[in-house]
């Protein structure tokens, strides 16, 4: 994954005297290199007092990384020995899942896809292999947070005040990272913590950005998410619902985004997801095991073929990945052109209150993944087969459950849509 251009931070930005990190810097993002110098910038809150024989405690910002000069070079030697993935382009079958996960970085504001289906059909295979066809975003250079110069809703809290003070940033392209959160995970770990150590001994309290600050316009990965524990599942839907994630540690309030696209994965014998989570999901894409034979054997000689030879396998997929590459940044470019007739408006929506849907969201989700796939496809229009497509994925998991109802809630949404449609 390409990470941030070479570049210095300013020297106005760096503070008096910038003392030793003891513990090692927080991984933001895996595409920097793994021996960069960390340094933090501008102290807030200089003002110190004492009260009852306790010293008031200066907060610093965030630690950055010092990107140095030879940032390229490393870059391409990390590439060189990071762990292969396997290529998109060579999963065979799961047409449904590989669809949502397009439209989803097509359109991140889709909210995400619940991947559910039978162990070893290549759920985490899929999600993990999308790295390759993700598209290159403008960020700040050195922000931890994947800035976005252009839009204050993207902005970490320091940027947006350089900005105010009439500050030109830096900015790079780089890759949309992808975030994957272990189920063993604490809370500081996912939101961030604050360095005690560095507050006990030097007086200064410096913010250590989690797990969903380095996710920001990226994508957050959770595998076997209903099994994840019940807080994470707190922040994750505080953070999804509002995009921000505020930090409260120590007497200070830090706050900085955290828009990202939640996939999660999961196999419906080890627990279903709580109804709160799965409703935060723009699509719900259900895979199951391959049974024609033929198909099997295909399977099994292409991952024998990748297990024997990563690097010669994805070179055979190559022209392929950047066919998709090219169709995936083409979509998102001409997405803001795509139009959808009211009539089409109007019958989504008839069918969201057939199926007696709760609230919008199943309305919304669908008609921007509607115009994702006809952007996908090419066209500029969204027609009925569009609608078709992609209503299934994003209405089945918002019908409420009839224990007694042996028929497949995606069957369900398909016969009310062909009843609307005529």
């Amino acid at each position: 994954m390409a990470g941030h251009s070479a570049a210095s931070s300013s020297n106005a930005l760096l503070p008096c005297r910038a003392p030793t990190l003891r513990s090692p810097a927080p991984p933001f993002s895996t595409s920097l290199p793994a021996q960069i110098p960390w340094l933090r910038i501008s102290q807030i809150g200089a003002s110190t007092g004492s009260r009852r024989g306790f010293r008031r405690l200066q907060v610093s910002s965030v630690a950055v990384p010092d990107v140095s000069s030879t940032t390229g070079a490393r870059k391409i030697a990390a590439k060189e020995v990071q762990r292969p993935v396997y290529p998109f382009a060579a999963i065979v079958g799961q047409d449904e899942m590989k669809l949502c996960l397009l439209l989803n970085v097509i359109d991140p504001k889709i909210g995400g896809v619940m991947i559910m289906g039978d162990r070893g059909t290549g759920k985490s295979t899929a999600v993990r292999s999308l790295v390759d066809l993700l598209p290159e975003i403008k960020v700040v250079v050195g922000d931890p947070f994947n800035s976005d110069p252009d839009d204050p809703e993207c902005m970490g809290m320091e940027v947006r005040e350089r900005i105010i003070k009439g500050e030109k940033l830096p900015a790079t392209t780089a890759k949309i990272t992808m975030v994957d959160l272990p189920l063993g995970a604490t809370e500081d770990r996912v939101c961030g913590t604050i360095d005690i150590e560095k507050a006990l001994t030097e007086g200064v309290k410096a913010f250590e950005p989690g797990l969903l600050a380095k996710a920001n316009r990226g994508i957050l990965y959770v595998d076997e998410v209903n099994l994840l524990d019940d807080h994470l599942v707190d922040v994750l839907l505080d953070s999804a619902a509002s995009g921000w994630n505020t930090v409260e540690r120590e007497g200070i309030s830090i706050s900085h985004p955290a828009r990202f696209i939640l996939i999660g994965s999961g196999n419906p014998e080890e627990g279903e997801l709580r109804p709160q989570l799965l409703d935060r999901f723009g699509m719900h894409a259900q895979v199951g095991t391959v049974r024609d034979a033929e198909l099997r054997v295909k399977i099994v000689e292409e991952r024998s073929r990748f297990d024997m030879d990563p690097k010669g396998f994805r070179e055979s997929y190559k022209t392929e990945q950047e066919k998709l590459q090219e169709q995936i940044t083409s979509a998102r470019n001409n997405l803001s052109s795509v139009q959808i007739d009211h009539d089409l408006r109007v019958k989504i929506s008839k069918v969201c209150a057939g199926l007696n849907v709760d609230g919008l969201r199943g309305d919304i989700v669908t008609n921007r993944a509607a115009k994702a796939l006809a952007a996908l496809k090419g066209r500029d229009i969204v027609t009925a087969d569009d609608v078709a497509t992609v209503i299934p994925n994003c209405l089945r998991h918002r019908l409420r459950k009839d224990p007694l109802e042996s028929i497949d809630s995606g069957l369900l949404v398909i016969e009310k849509f062909y009843e609307v449609f005529n």
